[in-house]
């Protein structure tokens, strides 16, 4: 039976948009002048989700250019996480799925992994865009033997305008993602901040390369 892509990638919106509504129980664990990382357990599978927010110097319009999930997109050159993005099958023009490969990571410790989500993009009326994305399987993405395949679980980012200040996007990202392997629980709760913070970090550079 084919799976409900479209049915899934508006369950994985409508879960970002309760997560982003839901400020309680998180718990900070990590602050930098980018971003404030704080997790909770995952009600989704036996591990954690994240929650990062941060300011980003730049035009909704700019973080979007940096982020937006399509082919040939900017993310692959500044996200030091995603070493490859290819659109599988486009389901509609605004839900695709995708595979997304990552490199080694932690000294090595975690291999390169690769991920096949069904991603949707949307706009809401006040300017905030949102991706938002899970794991599913497609016929075109059998596992790869050099990779180990990991599983988002309902994550995504929002893209908030702030009023009056075109110059300043708030950034809402929520991540709860299996890498799949045998690692050590320490590892992957050490690597999901760091990674975090890293993301902002580089987005951060990312959009000022943009407008300079």
């Amino acid at each position: 039976p084919a799976m409900d892509y479209a049915g899934l990638a508006e369950a994985a919106a409508e879960k970002m948009e309760l997560y982003r509504r839901d400020p309680g129980g998180w718990r900070g664990c990590r602050r930098t002048s980018e971003v404030s990382v704080s997790w909770r357990p995952s009600a989704e599978f036996a591990g954690n989700a994240y929650r990062g927010e941060g300011i980003v110097p730049a035009s909704p319009r700019d973080v979007w250019e940096c982020i937006k999930p399509v082919a040939g997109g900017l993310r692959t050159k500044w996200d030091q996480n995603v070493k490859d993005f290819e659109v599988v099958e486009a389901i509609s023009d605004t839900v695709s799925v995708c595979r997304t490969t990552t490199p080694s990571a932690f000294m090595r410790v975690i291999s390169p992994r690769e991920f096949v989500d069904v991603v949707l993009i949307k706009e809401y009326e006040d300017g905030t865009m949102l991706s938002a994305a899970t794991n599913v399987e497609h016929p075109l993405c059998p596992p790869q033997p050099n990779f180990v395949r990991g599983f988002n679980y309902p994550c995504g980012c929002f893209c908030v305008p702030l009023p009056g200040e075109p110059d300043r996007t708030q950034l809402l990202s929520f991540f709860q993602t299996d890498l799949g392997g045998y690692l050590p629980q320490t590892v992957v709760d050490s690597f999901f901040p760091a990674s975090i913070a890293g993301f902002y970090s580089n987005l951060t550079k990312a959009v000022k390369a943009l407008k300079a």
